[in-house]
């Protein structure tokens, strides 16, 4: 049996009486790290802790066919306020993914095909349907902008909303500066904050949405939206004054960054992502397991519903512990609790009973023939990026076969007569099992 650490408290979402939302929703969403930026911070707490419902929308772009770590993260605030009773609408950018998002990037992404938009759109949306509550007495909508965008022509659409935007204005947002200061910006992705603008917009004539939520990095946009919401009012004579209230707001997350203030979410072999089939739930366990400890706590706050006070009573009784029932919980929640205690099997089998579970990494590549030098083995098996790196972890003492030491970089490995694999190590947690052919 595995040695599973868990936690019997209210951690994860699902059934009805689980997590207990009230009045205080603000207050704990502000707690556990998910508030960075509000448009109107007083506003937008009594609109969450009033016994009034509102409708609120999350945009998604499917620039890929799997979802990060990121989008994540904003799913999670999504669910808290749909089980708090609010309304919630996920947007996926079938239109907006034809341009790509600036925020963040120092050259223009890959335009995609309409094809391959499609196919992204249709996977992200399975993936969704995980983390938000479909049916039930408040299940979310999912839509599509390029249902509403491309009623419009060019002529129309610019006419519509692009005469609501100042170039000037644009081009002092962050996501707009930095292009311009990195090497350029494209006016197709000019277009971008129009786009998503009008998606909330749209939300609230056709749905009565009056939030969007979001990372941080769509902060420009969103306040974009709120600003062409106004002058489209002011415009069709709703009001008579620029400057009356807001009827739309706004609020984000922060960028999900470590102790250190590095990205969190990128591996040596590129981004950890949500489905399994890009980033195995091991592999995901073991992302999250191997974080610096100063990263639990935010982790445990964000990604479970352990109670504050319960967080931060086993952080400071046991590290260890804590770690371990992050990122079980983190899997758990991502890949289900079938494939997070095969996870866990793997890991007491590798690191207590030193045997393999079902679980264990298993290399695309096959030795060959018989006889292979140590190098080629680390190195081909992707458990290494280069050989020079091979060559430091062995010299280093970093490097096991089956559980023996290789400091040898001349060593030659062959085929074990007893079975047609070896399982090699890289340090003390990264393991691989390889194929004799």
């Amino acid at each position: 049996m595995a040695i599973i650490y868990k936690i019997e408290l209210i951690i994860c979402f699902g059934e009805k009486g689980l997590f207990k939302m009230n009045n205080e929703l603000f207050s704990n969403l502000n707690s556990r790290g998910y508030i960075y930026q509000c448009t109107n911070p007083e506003k937008i707490k009594d609109m969450l802790t009033s016994s009034e419902k509102i409708t609120f929308y999350l945009g998604i772009d499917p620039t890929a066919d799997s979802l990060h770590i990121g989008h994540f993260f904003a799913l999670m605030m999504f669910r808290y306020l749909q089980d708090a009773g609010h309304r919630g609408i996920i947007v996926i950018g079938g239109a907006t993914a034809m341009i790509g998002d600036p925020s963040g990037k120092s050259d223009m992404r890959k335009m995609m095909t309409r094809e391959q938009v499609k196919h992204n759109l249709e996977e992200v949306e399975e993936l969704v349907k995980r983390f938000v509550k479909m049916d039930g007495d408040n299940p979310a909508i999912i839509l599509n902008n390029s249902d509403w965008i491309d009623r419009y022509s060019y002529v129309d659409f610019m006419r519509l909303v692009g005469l609501h935007f100042n170039v000037n204005t644009m081009l002092s947002a962050d996501a707009y500066a930095n292009r311009l200061k990195q090497g350029g910006l494209t006016f197709l992705e000019m277009g971008y904050m129009l786009m998503q603008a009008y998606d909330f917009v749209f939300l609230n004539q056709e749905y009565g949405c009056s939030l969007q939520i979001g990372g941080s990095d769509q902060w420009g946009n969103i306040v974009a939206g709120i600003s062409l919401n106004k002058k489209m009012r002011l415009l069709n004579e709703d009001i008579s004054s620029i400057d009356e209230e807001d009827k739309i707001f706004g609020l984000t997350c922060p960028l999900l960054l470590t102790k250190e203030g590095k990205k969190m979410g990128k591996t040596e072999s590129g981004t950890l992502w949500v489905a399994r089939e890009k980033t195995t739930a091991y592999d995901f366990y073991q992302y999250f397991y191997n974080v610096d400890d100063a990263d639990v706590v935010m982790l445990l706050k964000l990604f479970t519903r352990v109670s504050l006070e319960e967080i931060d009573k086993l952080c400071k009784s046991d590290i260890v512990k804590a770690k371990r029932v992050m990122a079980y919980e983190i899997t758990k929640l991502v890949h289900g609790c079938e494939e997070a205690d095969k996870v866990l099997e793997t890991v007491d089998a590798l690191f207590v009973s030193r045997t393999l579970g079902d679980n264990t990494p298993v290399s695309d590549y096959v030795v060959p023939t018989e006889n292979i030098l140590v190098i080629d083995l680390f190195f081909n098996s992707g458990l290494v990026s280069s050989k020079g790196e091979a060559r430091r972890l062995i010299s280093q003492g970093g490097a096991y076969i089956d559980d023996v030491k290789c400091d040898n970089i001349d060593v030659v490995i062959s085929k074990p007569r007893e079975k047609d694999y070896v399982l090699i190590r890289k340090g003390k947690k990264k393991f691989m099992k390889v194929r004799f052919a």
